[in-house]
């Protein structure tokens, strides 16, 4: 099969704070050296891996770093990792809107980038001359909008206000006619940023849809940017994980969701030894959180059974009007269950100087055969966070007879198991 998009060791450098070097000398310096005795950037050996969360000594950081990869056509590729990964400069790099630092981006066909979903709407013109001037920023003839004009208002939803200035239209609006242009493209690749992320859910599942469209059976090469693992998962063949700029893994999407989300479970063990690094006032933090399954503390439960969540609470001062909070994610970062005693009961709890035990008991969790994570907080009554961990605890959760039958209902009955009785009335 043919390779359609091929990056060889392209690194993109930027100097914080300033485009050039500071000094007109300086840059008069730069350019000899590099475009007349077409030597090596001076300014590349300075410069630094691009990671936010420690303050370095350079000016210059490297947003992408050695970025090696091909990926054949007809590929469904996710590109993932945490903010500030490079993710957004990679697509930009691809679609012409930055050029690399050092190495050469090589692809195969038209390409249409789905960066910034409505880019170019004029608020005076009204949708359907917008749809015109969106899709002609985007690549597209005259006659090929004009072709798919009934088909783009059609996807957008917006056909009763087609013919009104834009500036009357709510930002969900925009955002459903920007992304109809941008999805009735033809290109050979298409580069894709977060466009998933906006608009409602209807919006959004149609949005998966046209995707889905698109890259099986357009035969499309696709480069999709999300934070959305089940969306990730659903759309894409193969991934590729960015840490810091750098690739940190390449492979099939499954396998680099994993290491993904694996990474950032470590990341997160290592918060919870260092409390003043999480959000929250910090009158009280949370010192550990367990899980305890038939009376032992374990990482694995049984479908449907009663389970128990502990968290020991270090408390700084006597607090009064405290909340308690538990979220349970599954792999892909889709929200199971979350439960608060702001809800469940109706008074408050207190909490005293030093170690406090706070425990969540589930009577059964019904929550499918797979791999979890928790979210636990404290807050006010004021709803301001206490402290806030994220990917506290991860559990697996294993089959059993949950309808006490002797039957195992299998792992493709959805995302949670619910008791259930059938009769026949005639």
């Amino acid at each position: 099969m043919a390779t359609a998009i091929e990056f060889n060791h392209v690194s993109k450098l930027y100097r914080l704070g300033l485009v050039s070097t500071g000094t007109f000398r300086e840059d008069i310096k730069r350019w000899w050296i590099t475009s007349v005795q077409h030597k090596e950037d001076p300014y590349l050996t300075i410069g630094e891996t691009n990671d936010r969360g420690t303050r370095g000594e350079s000016q210059f950081v490297w947003a992408l770093r050695d970025i090696d990869f091909k990926v054949e056509q007809g590929d469904v590729v996710g590109i993932i990792g945490k903010n500030g990964a490079g993710k957004s400069t990679l697509l930009k790099l691809l679609s012409r809107i930055t050029s690399p630092t050092t190495g050469d981006i090589r692809a195969k066909g038209r390409i249409a980038s789905l960066l910034e979903v409505g880019t170019g709407f004029h608020p005076e013109m009204t949708g359907r001359e917008n749809i015109y001037l969106n899709g002609a920023i985007l690549g597209m003839t005259k006659a090929e909008i004009g072709r798919k004009l009934d088909e783009i208002i059609d996807f957008s939803g917006c056909e009763r206000y087609i013919d009104t200035p834009v500036k009357r239209y709510s930002s969900g609006m925009r955002v459903r006619l920007g992304f109809a242009v941008a999805a009735h493209l033809d290109p050979d690749i298409l580069v894709v940023d977060e466009v998933l992320a906006v608009g409602d859910a209807e919006f959004q599942k149609k949005a998966i849809g046209k995707m889905k469209e698109v890259s099986q059976d357009g035969g499309r090469t696709v480069l999709f940017v999300s934070h959305n693992m089940a969306s990730v998962r659903s759309l894409c063949k193969t991934g590729i994980l960015l840490e810091n700029g750098l690739v940190k893994y390449t492979g099939d999407i499954g396998d680099t969701i994993d290491t993904y989300l694996v990474s950032t479970r470590e990341k997160n063990k290592q918060s919870i030894n260092n409390p003043s690094d999480r959000p929250g006032t910090h009158e009280a933090y949370i010192d550990s959180v367990s899980l305890s399954f038939n009376g032992f503390e374990s990482e694995t439960i049984s479908i449907g059974k009663p389970v128990e969540f502990t968290l020991t609470i270090e408390s700084k001062e006597d607090l009064h009007d405290v909340f308690f909070g538990l979220s349970i994610w599954n792999m892909s970062e889709v929200l199971i269950s979350h439960v608060s005693t702001k809800f469940v009961h109706s008074e408050t709890f207190n909490l005293h100087r030093g170690t406090n035990i706070v425990r969540c008991v589930y009577p059964t969790l019904p929550i499918q055969v797979g791999s979890y994570y928790i979210n636990v907080a404290i807050y006010h009554n004021t709803r301001a966070y206490i402290d806030q961990i994220e990917r506290a605890l991860t559990f697996s959760v294993v089959e059993d007879d949950f309808y006490n039958t002797g039957k195992l209902p299998g792992t493709n009955q959805g995302l949670v198991m619910l008791e259930n009785r059938w009769e026949v009335i005639k």
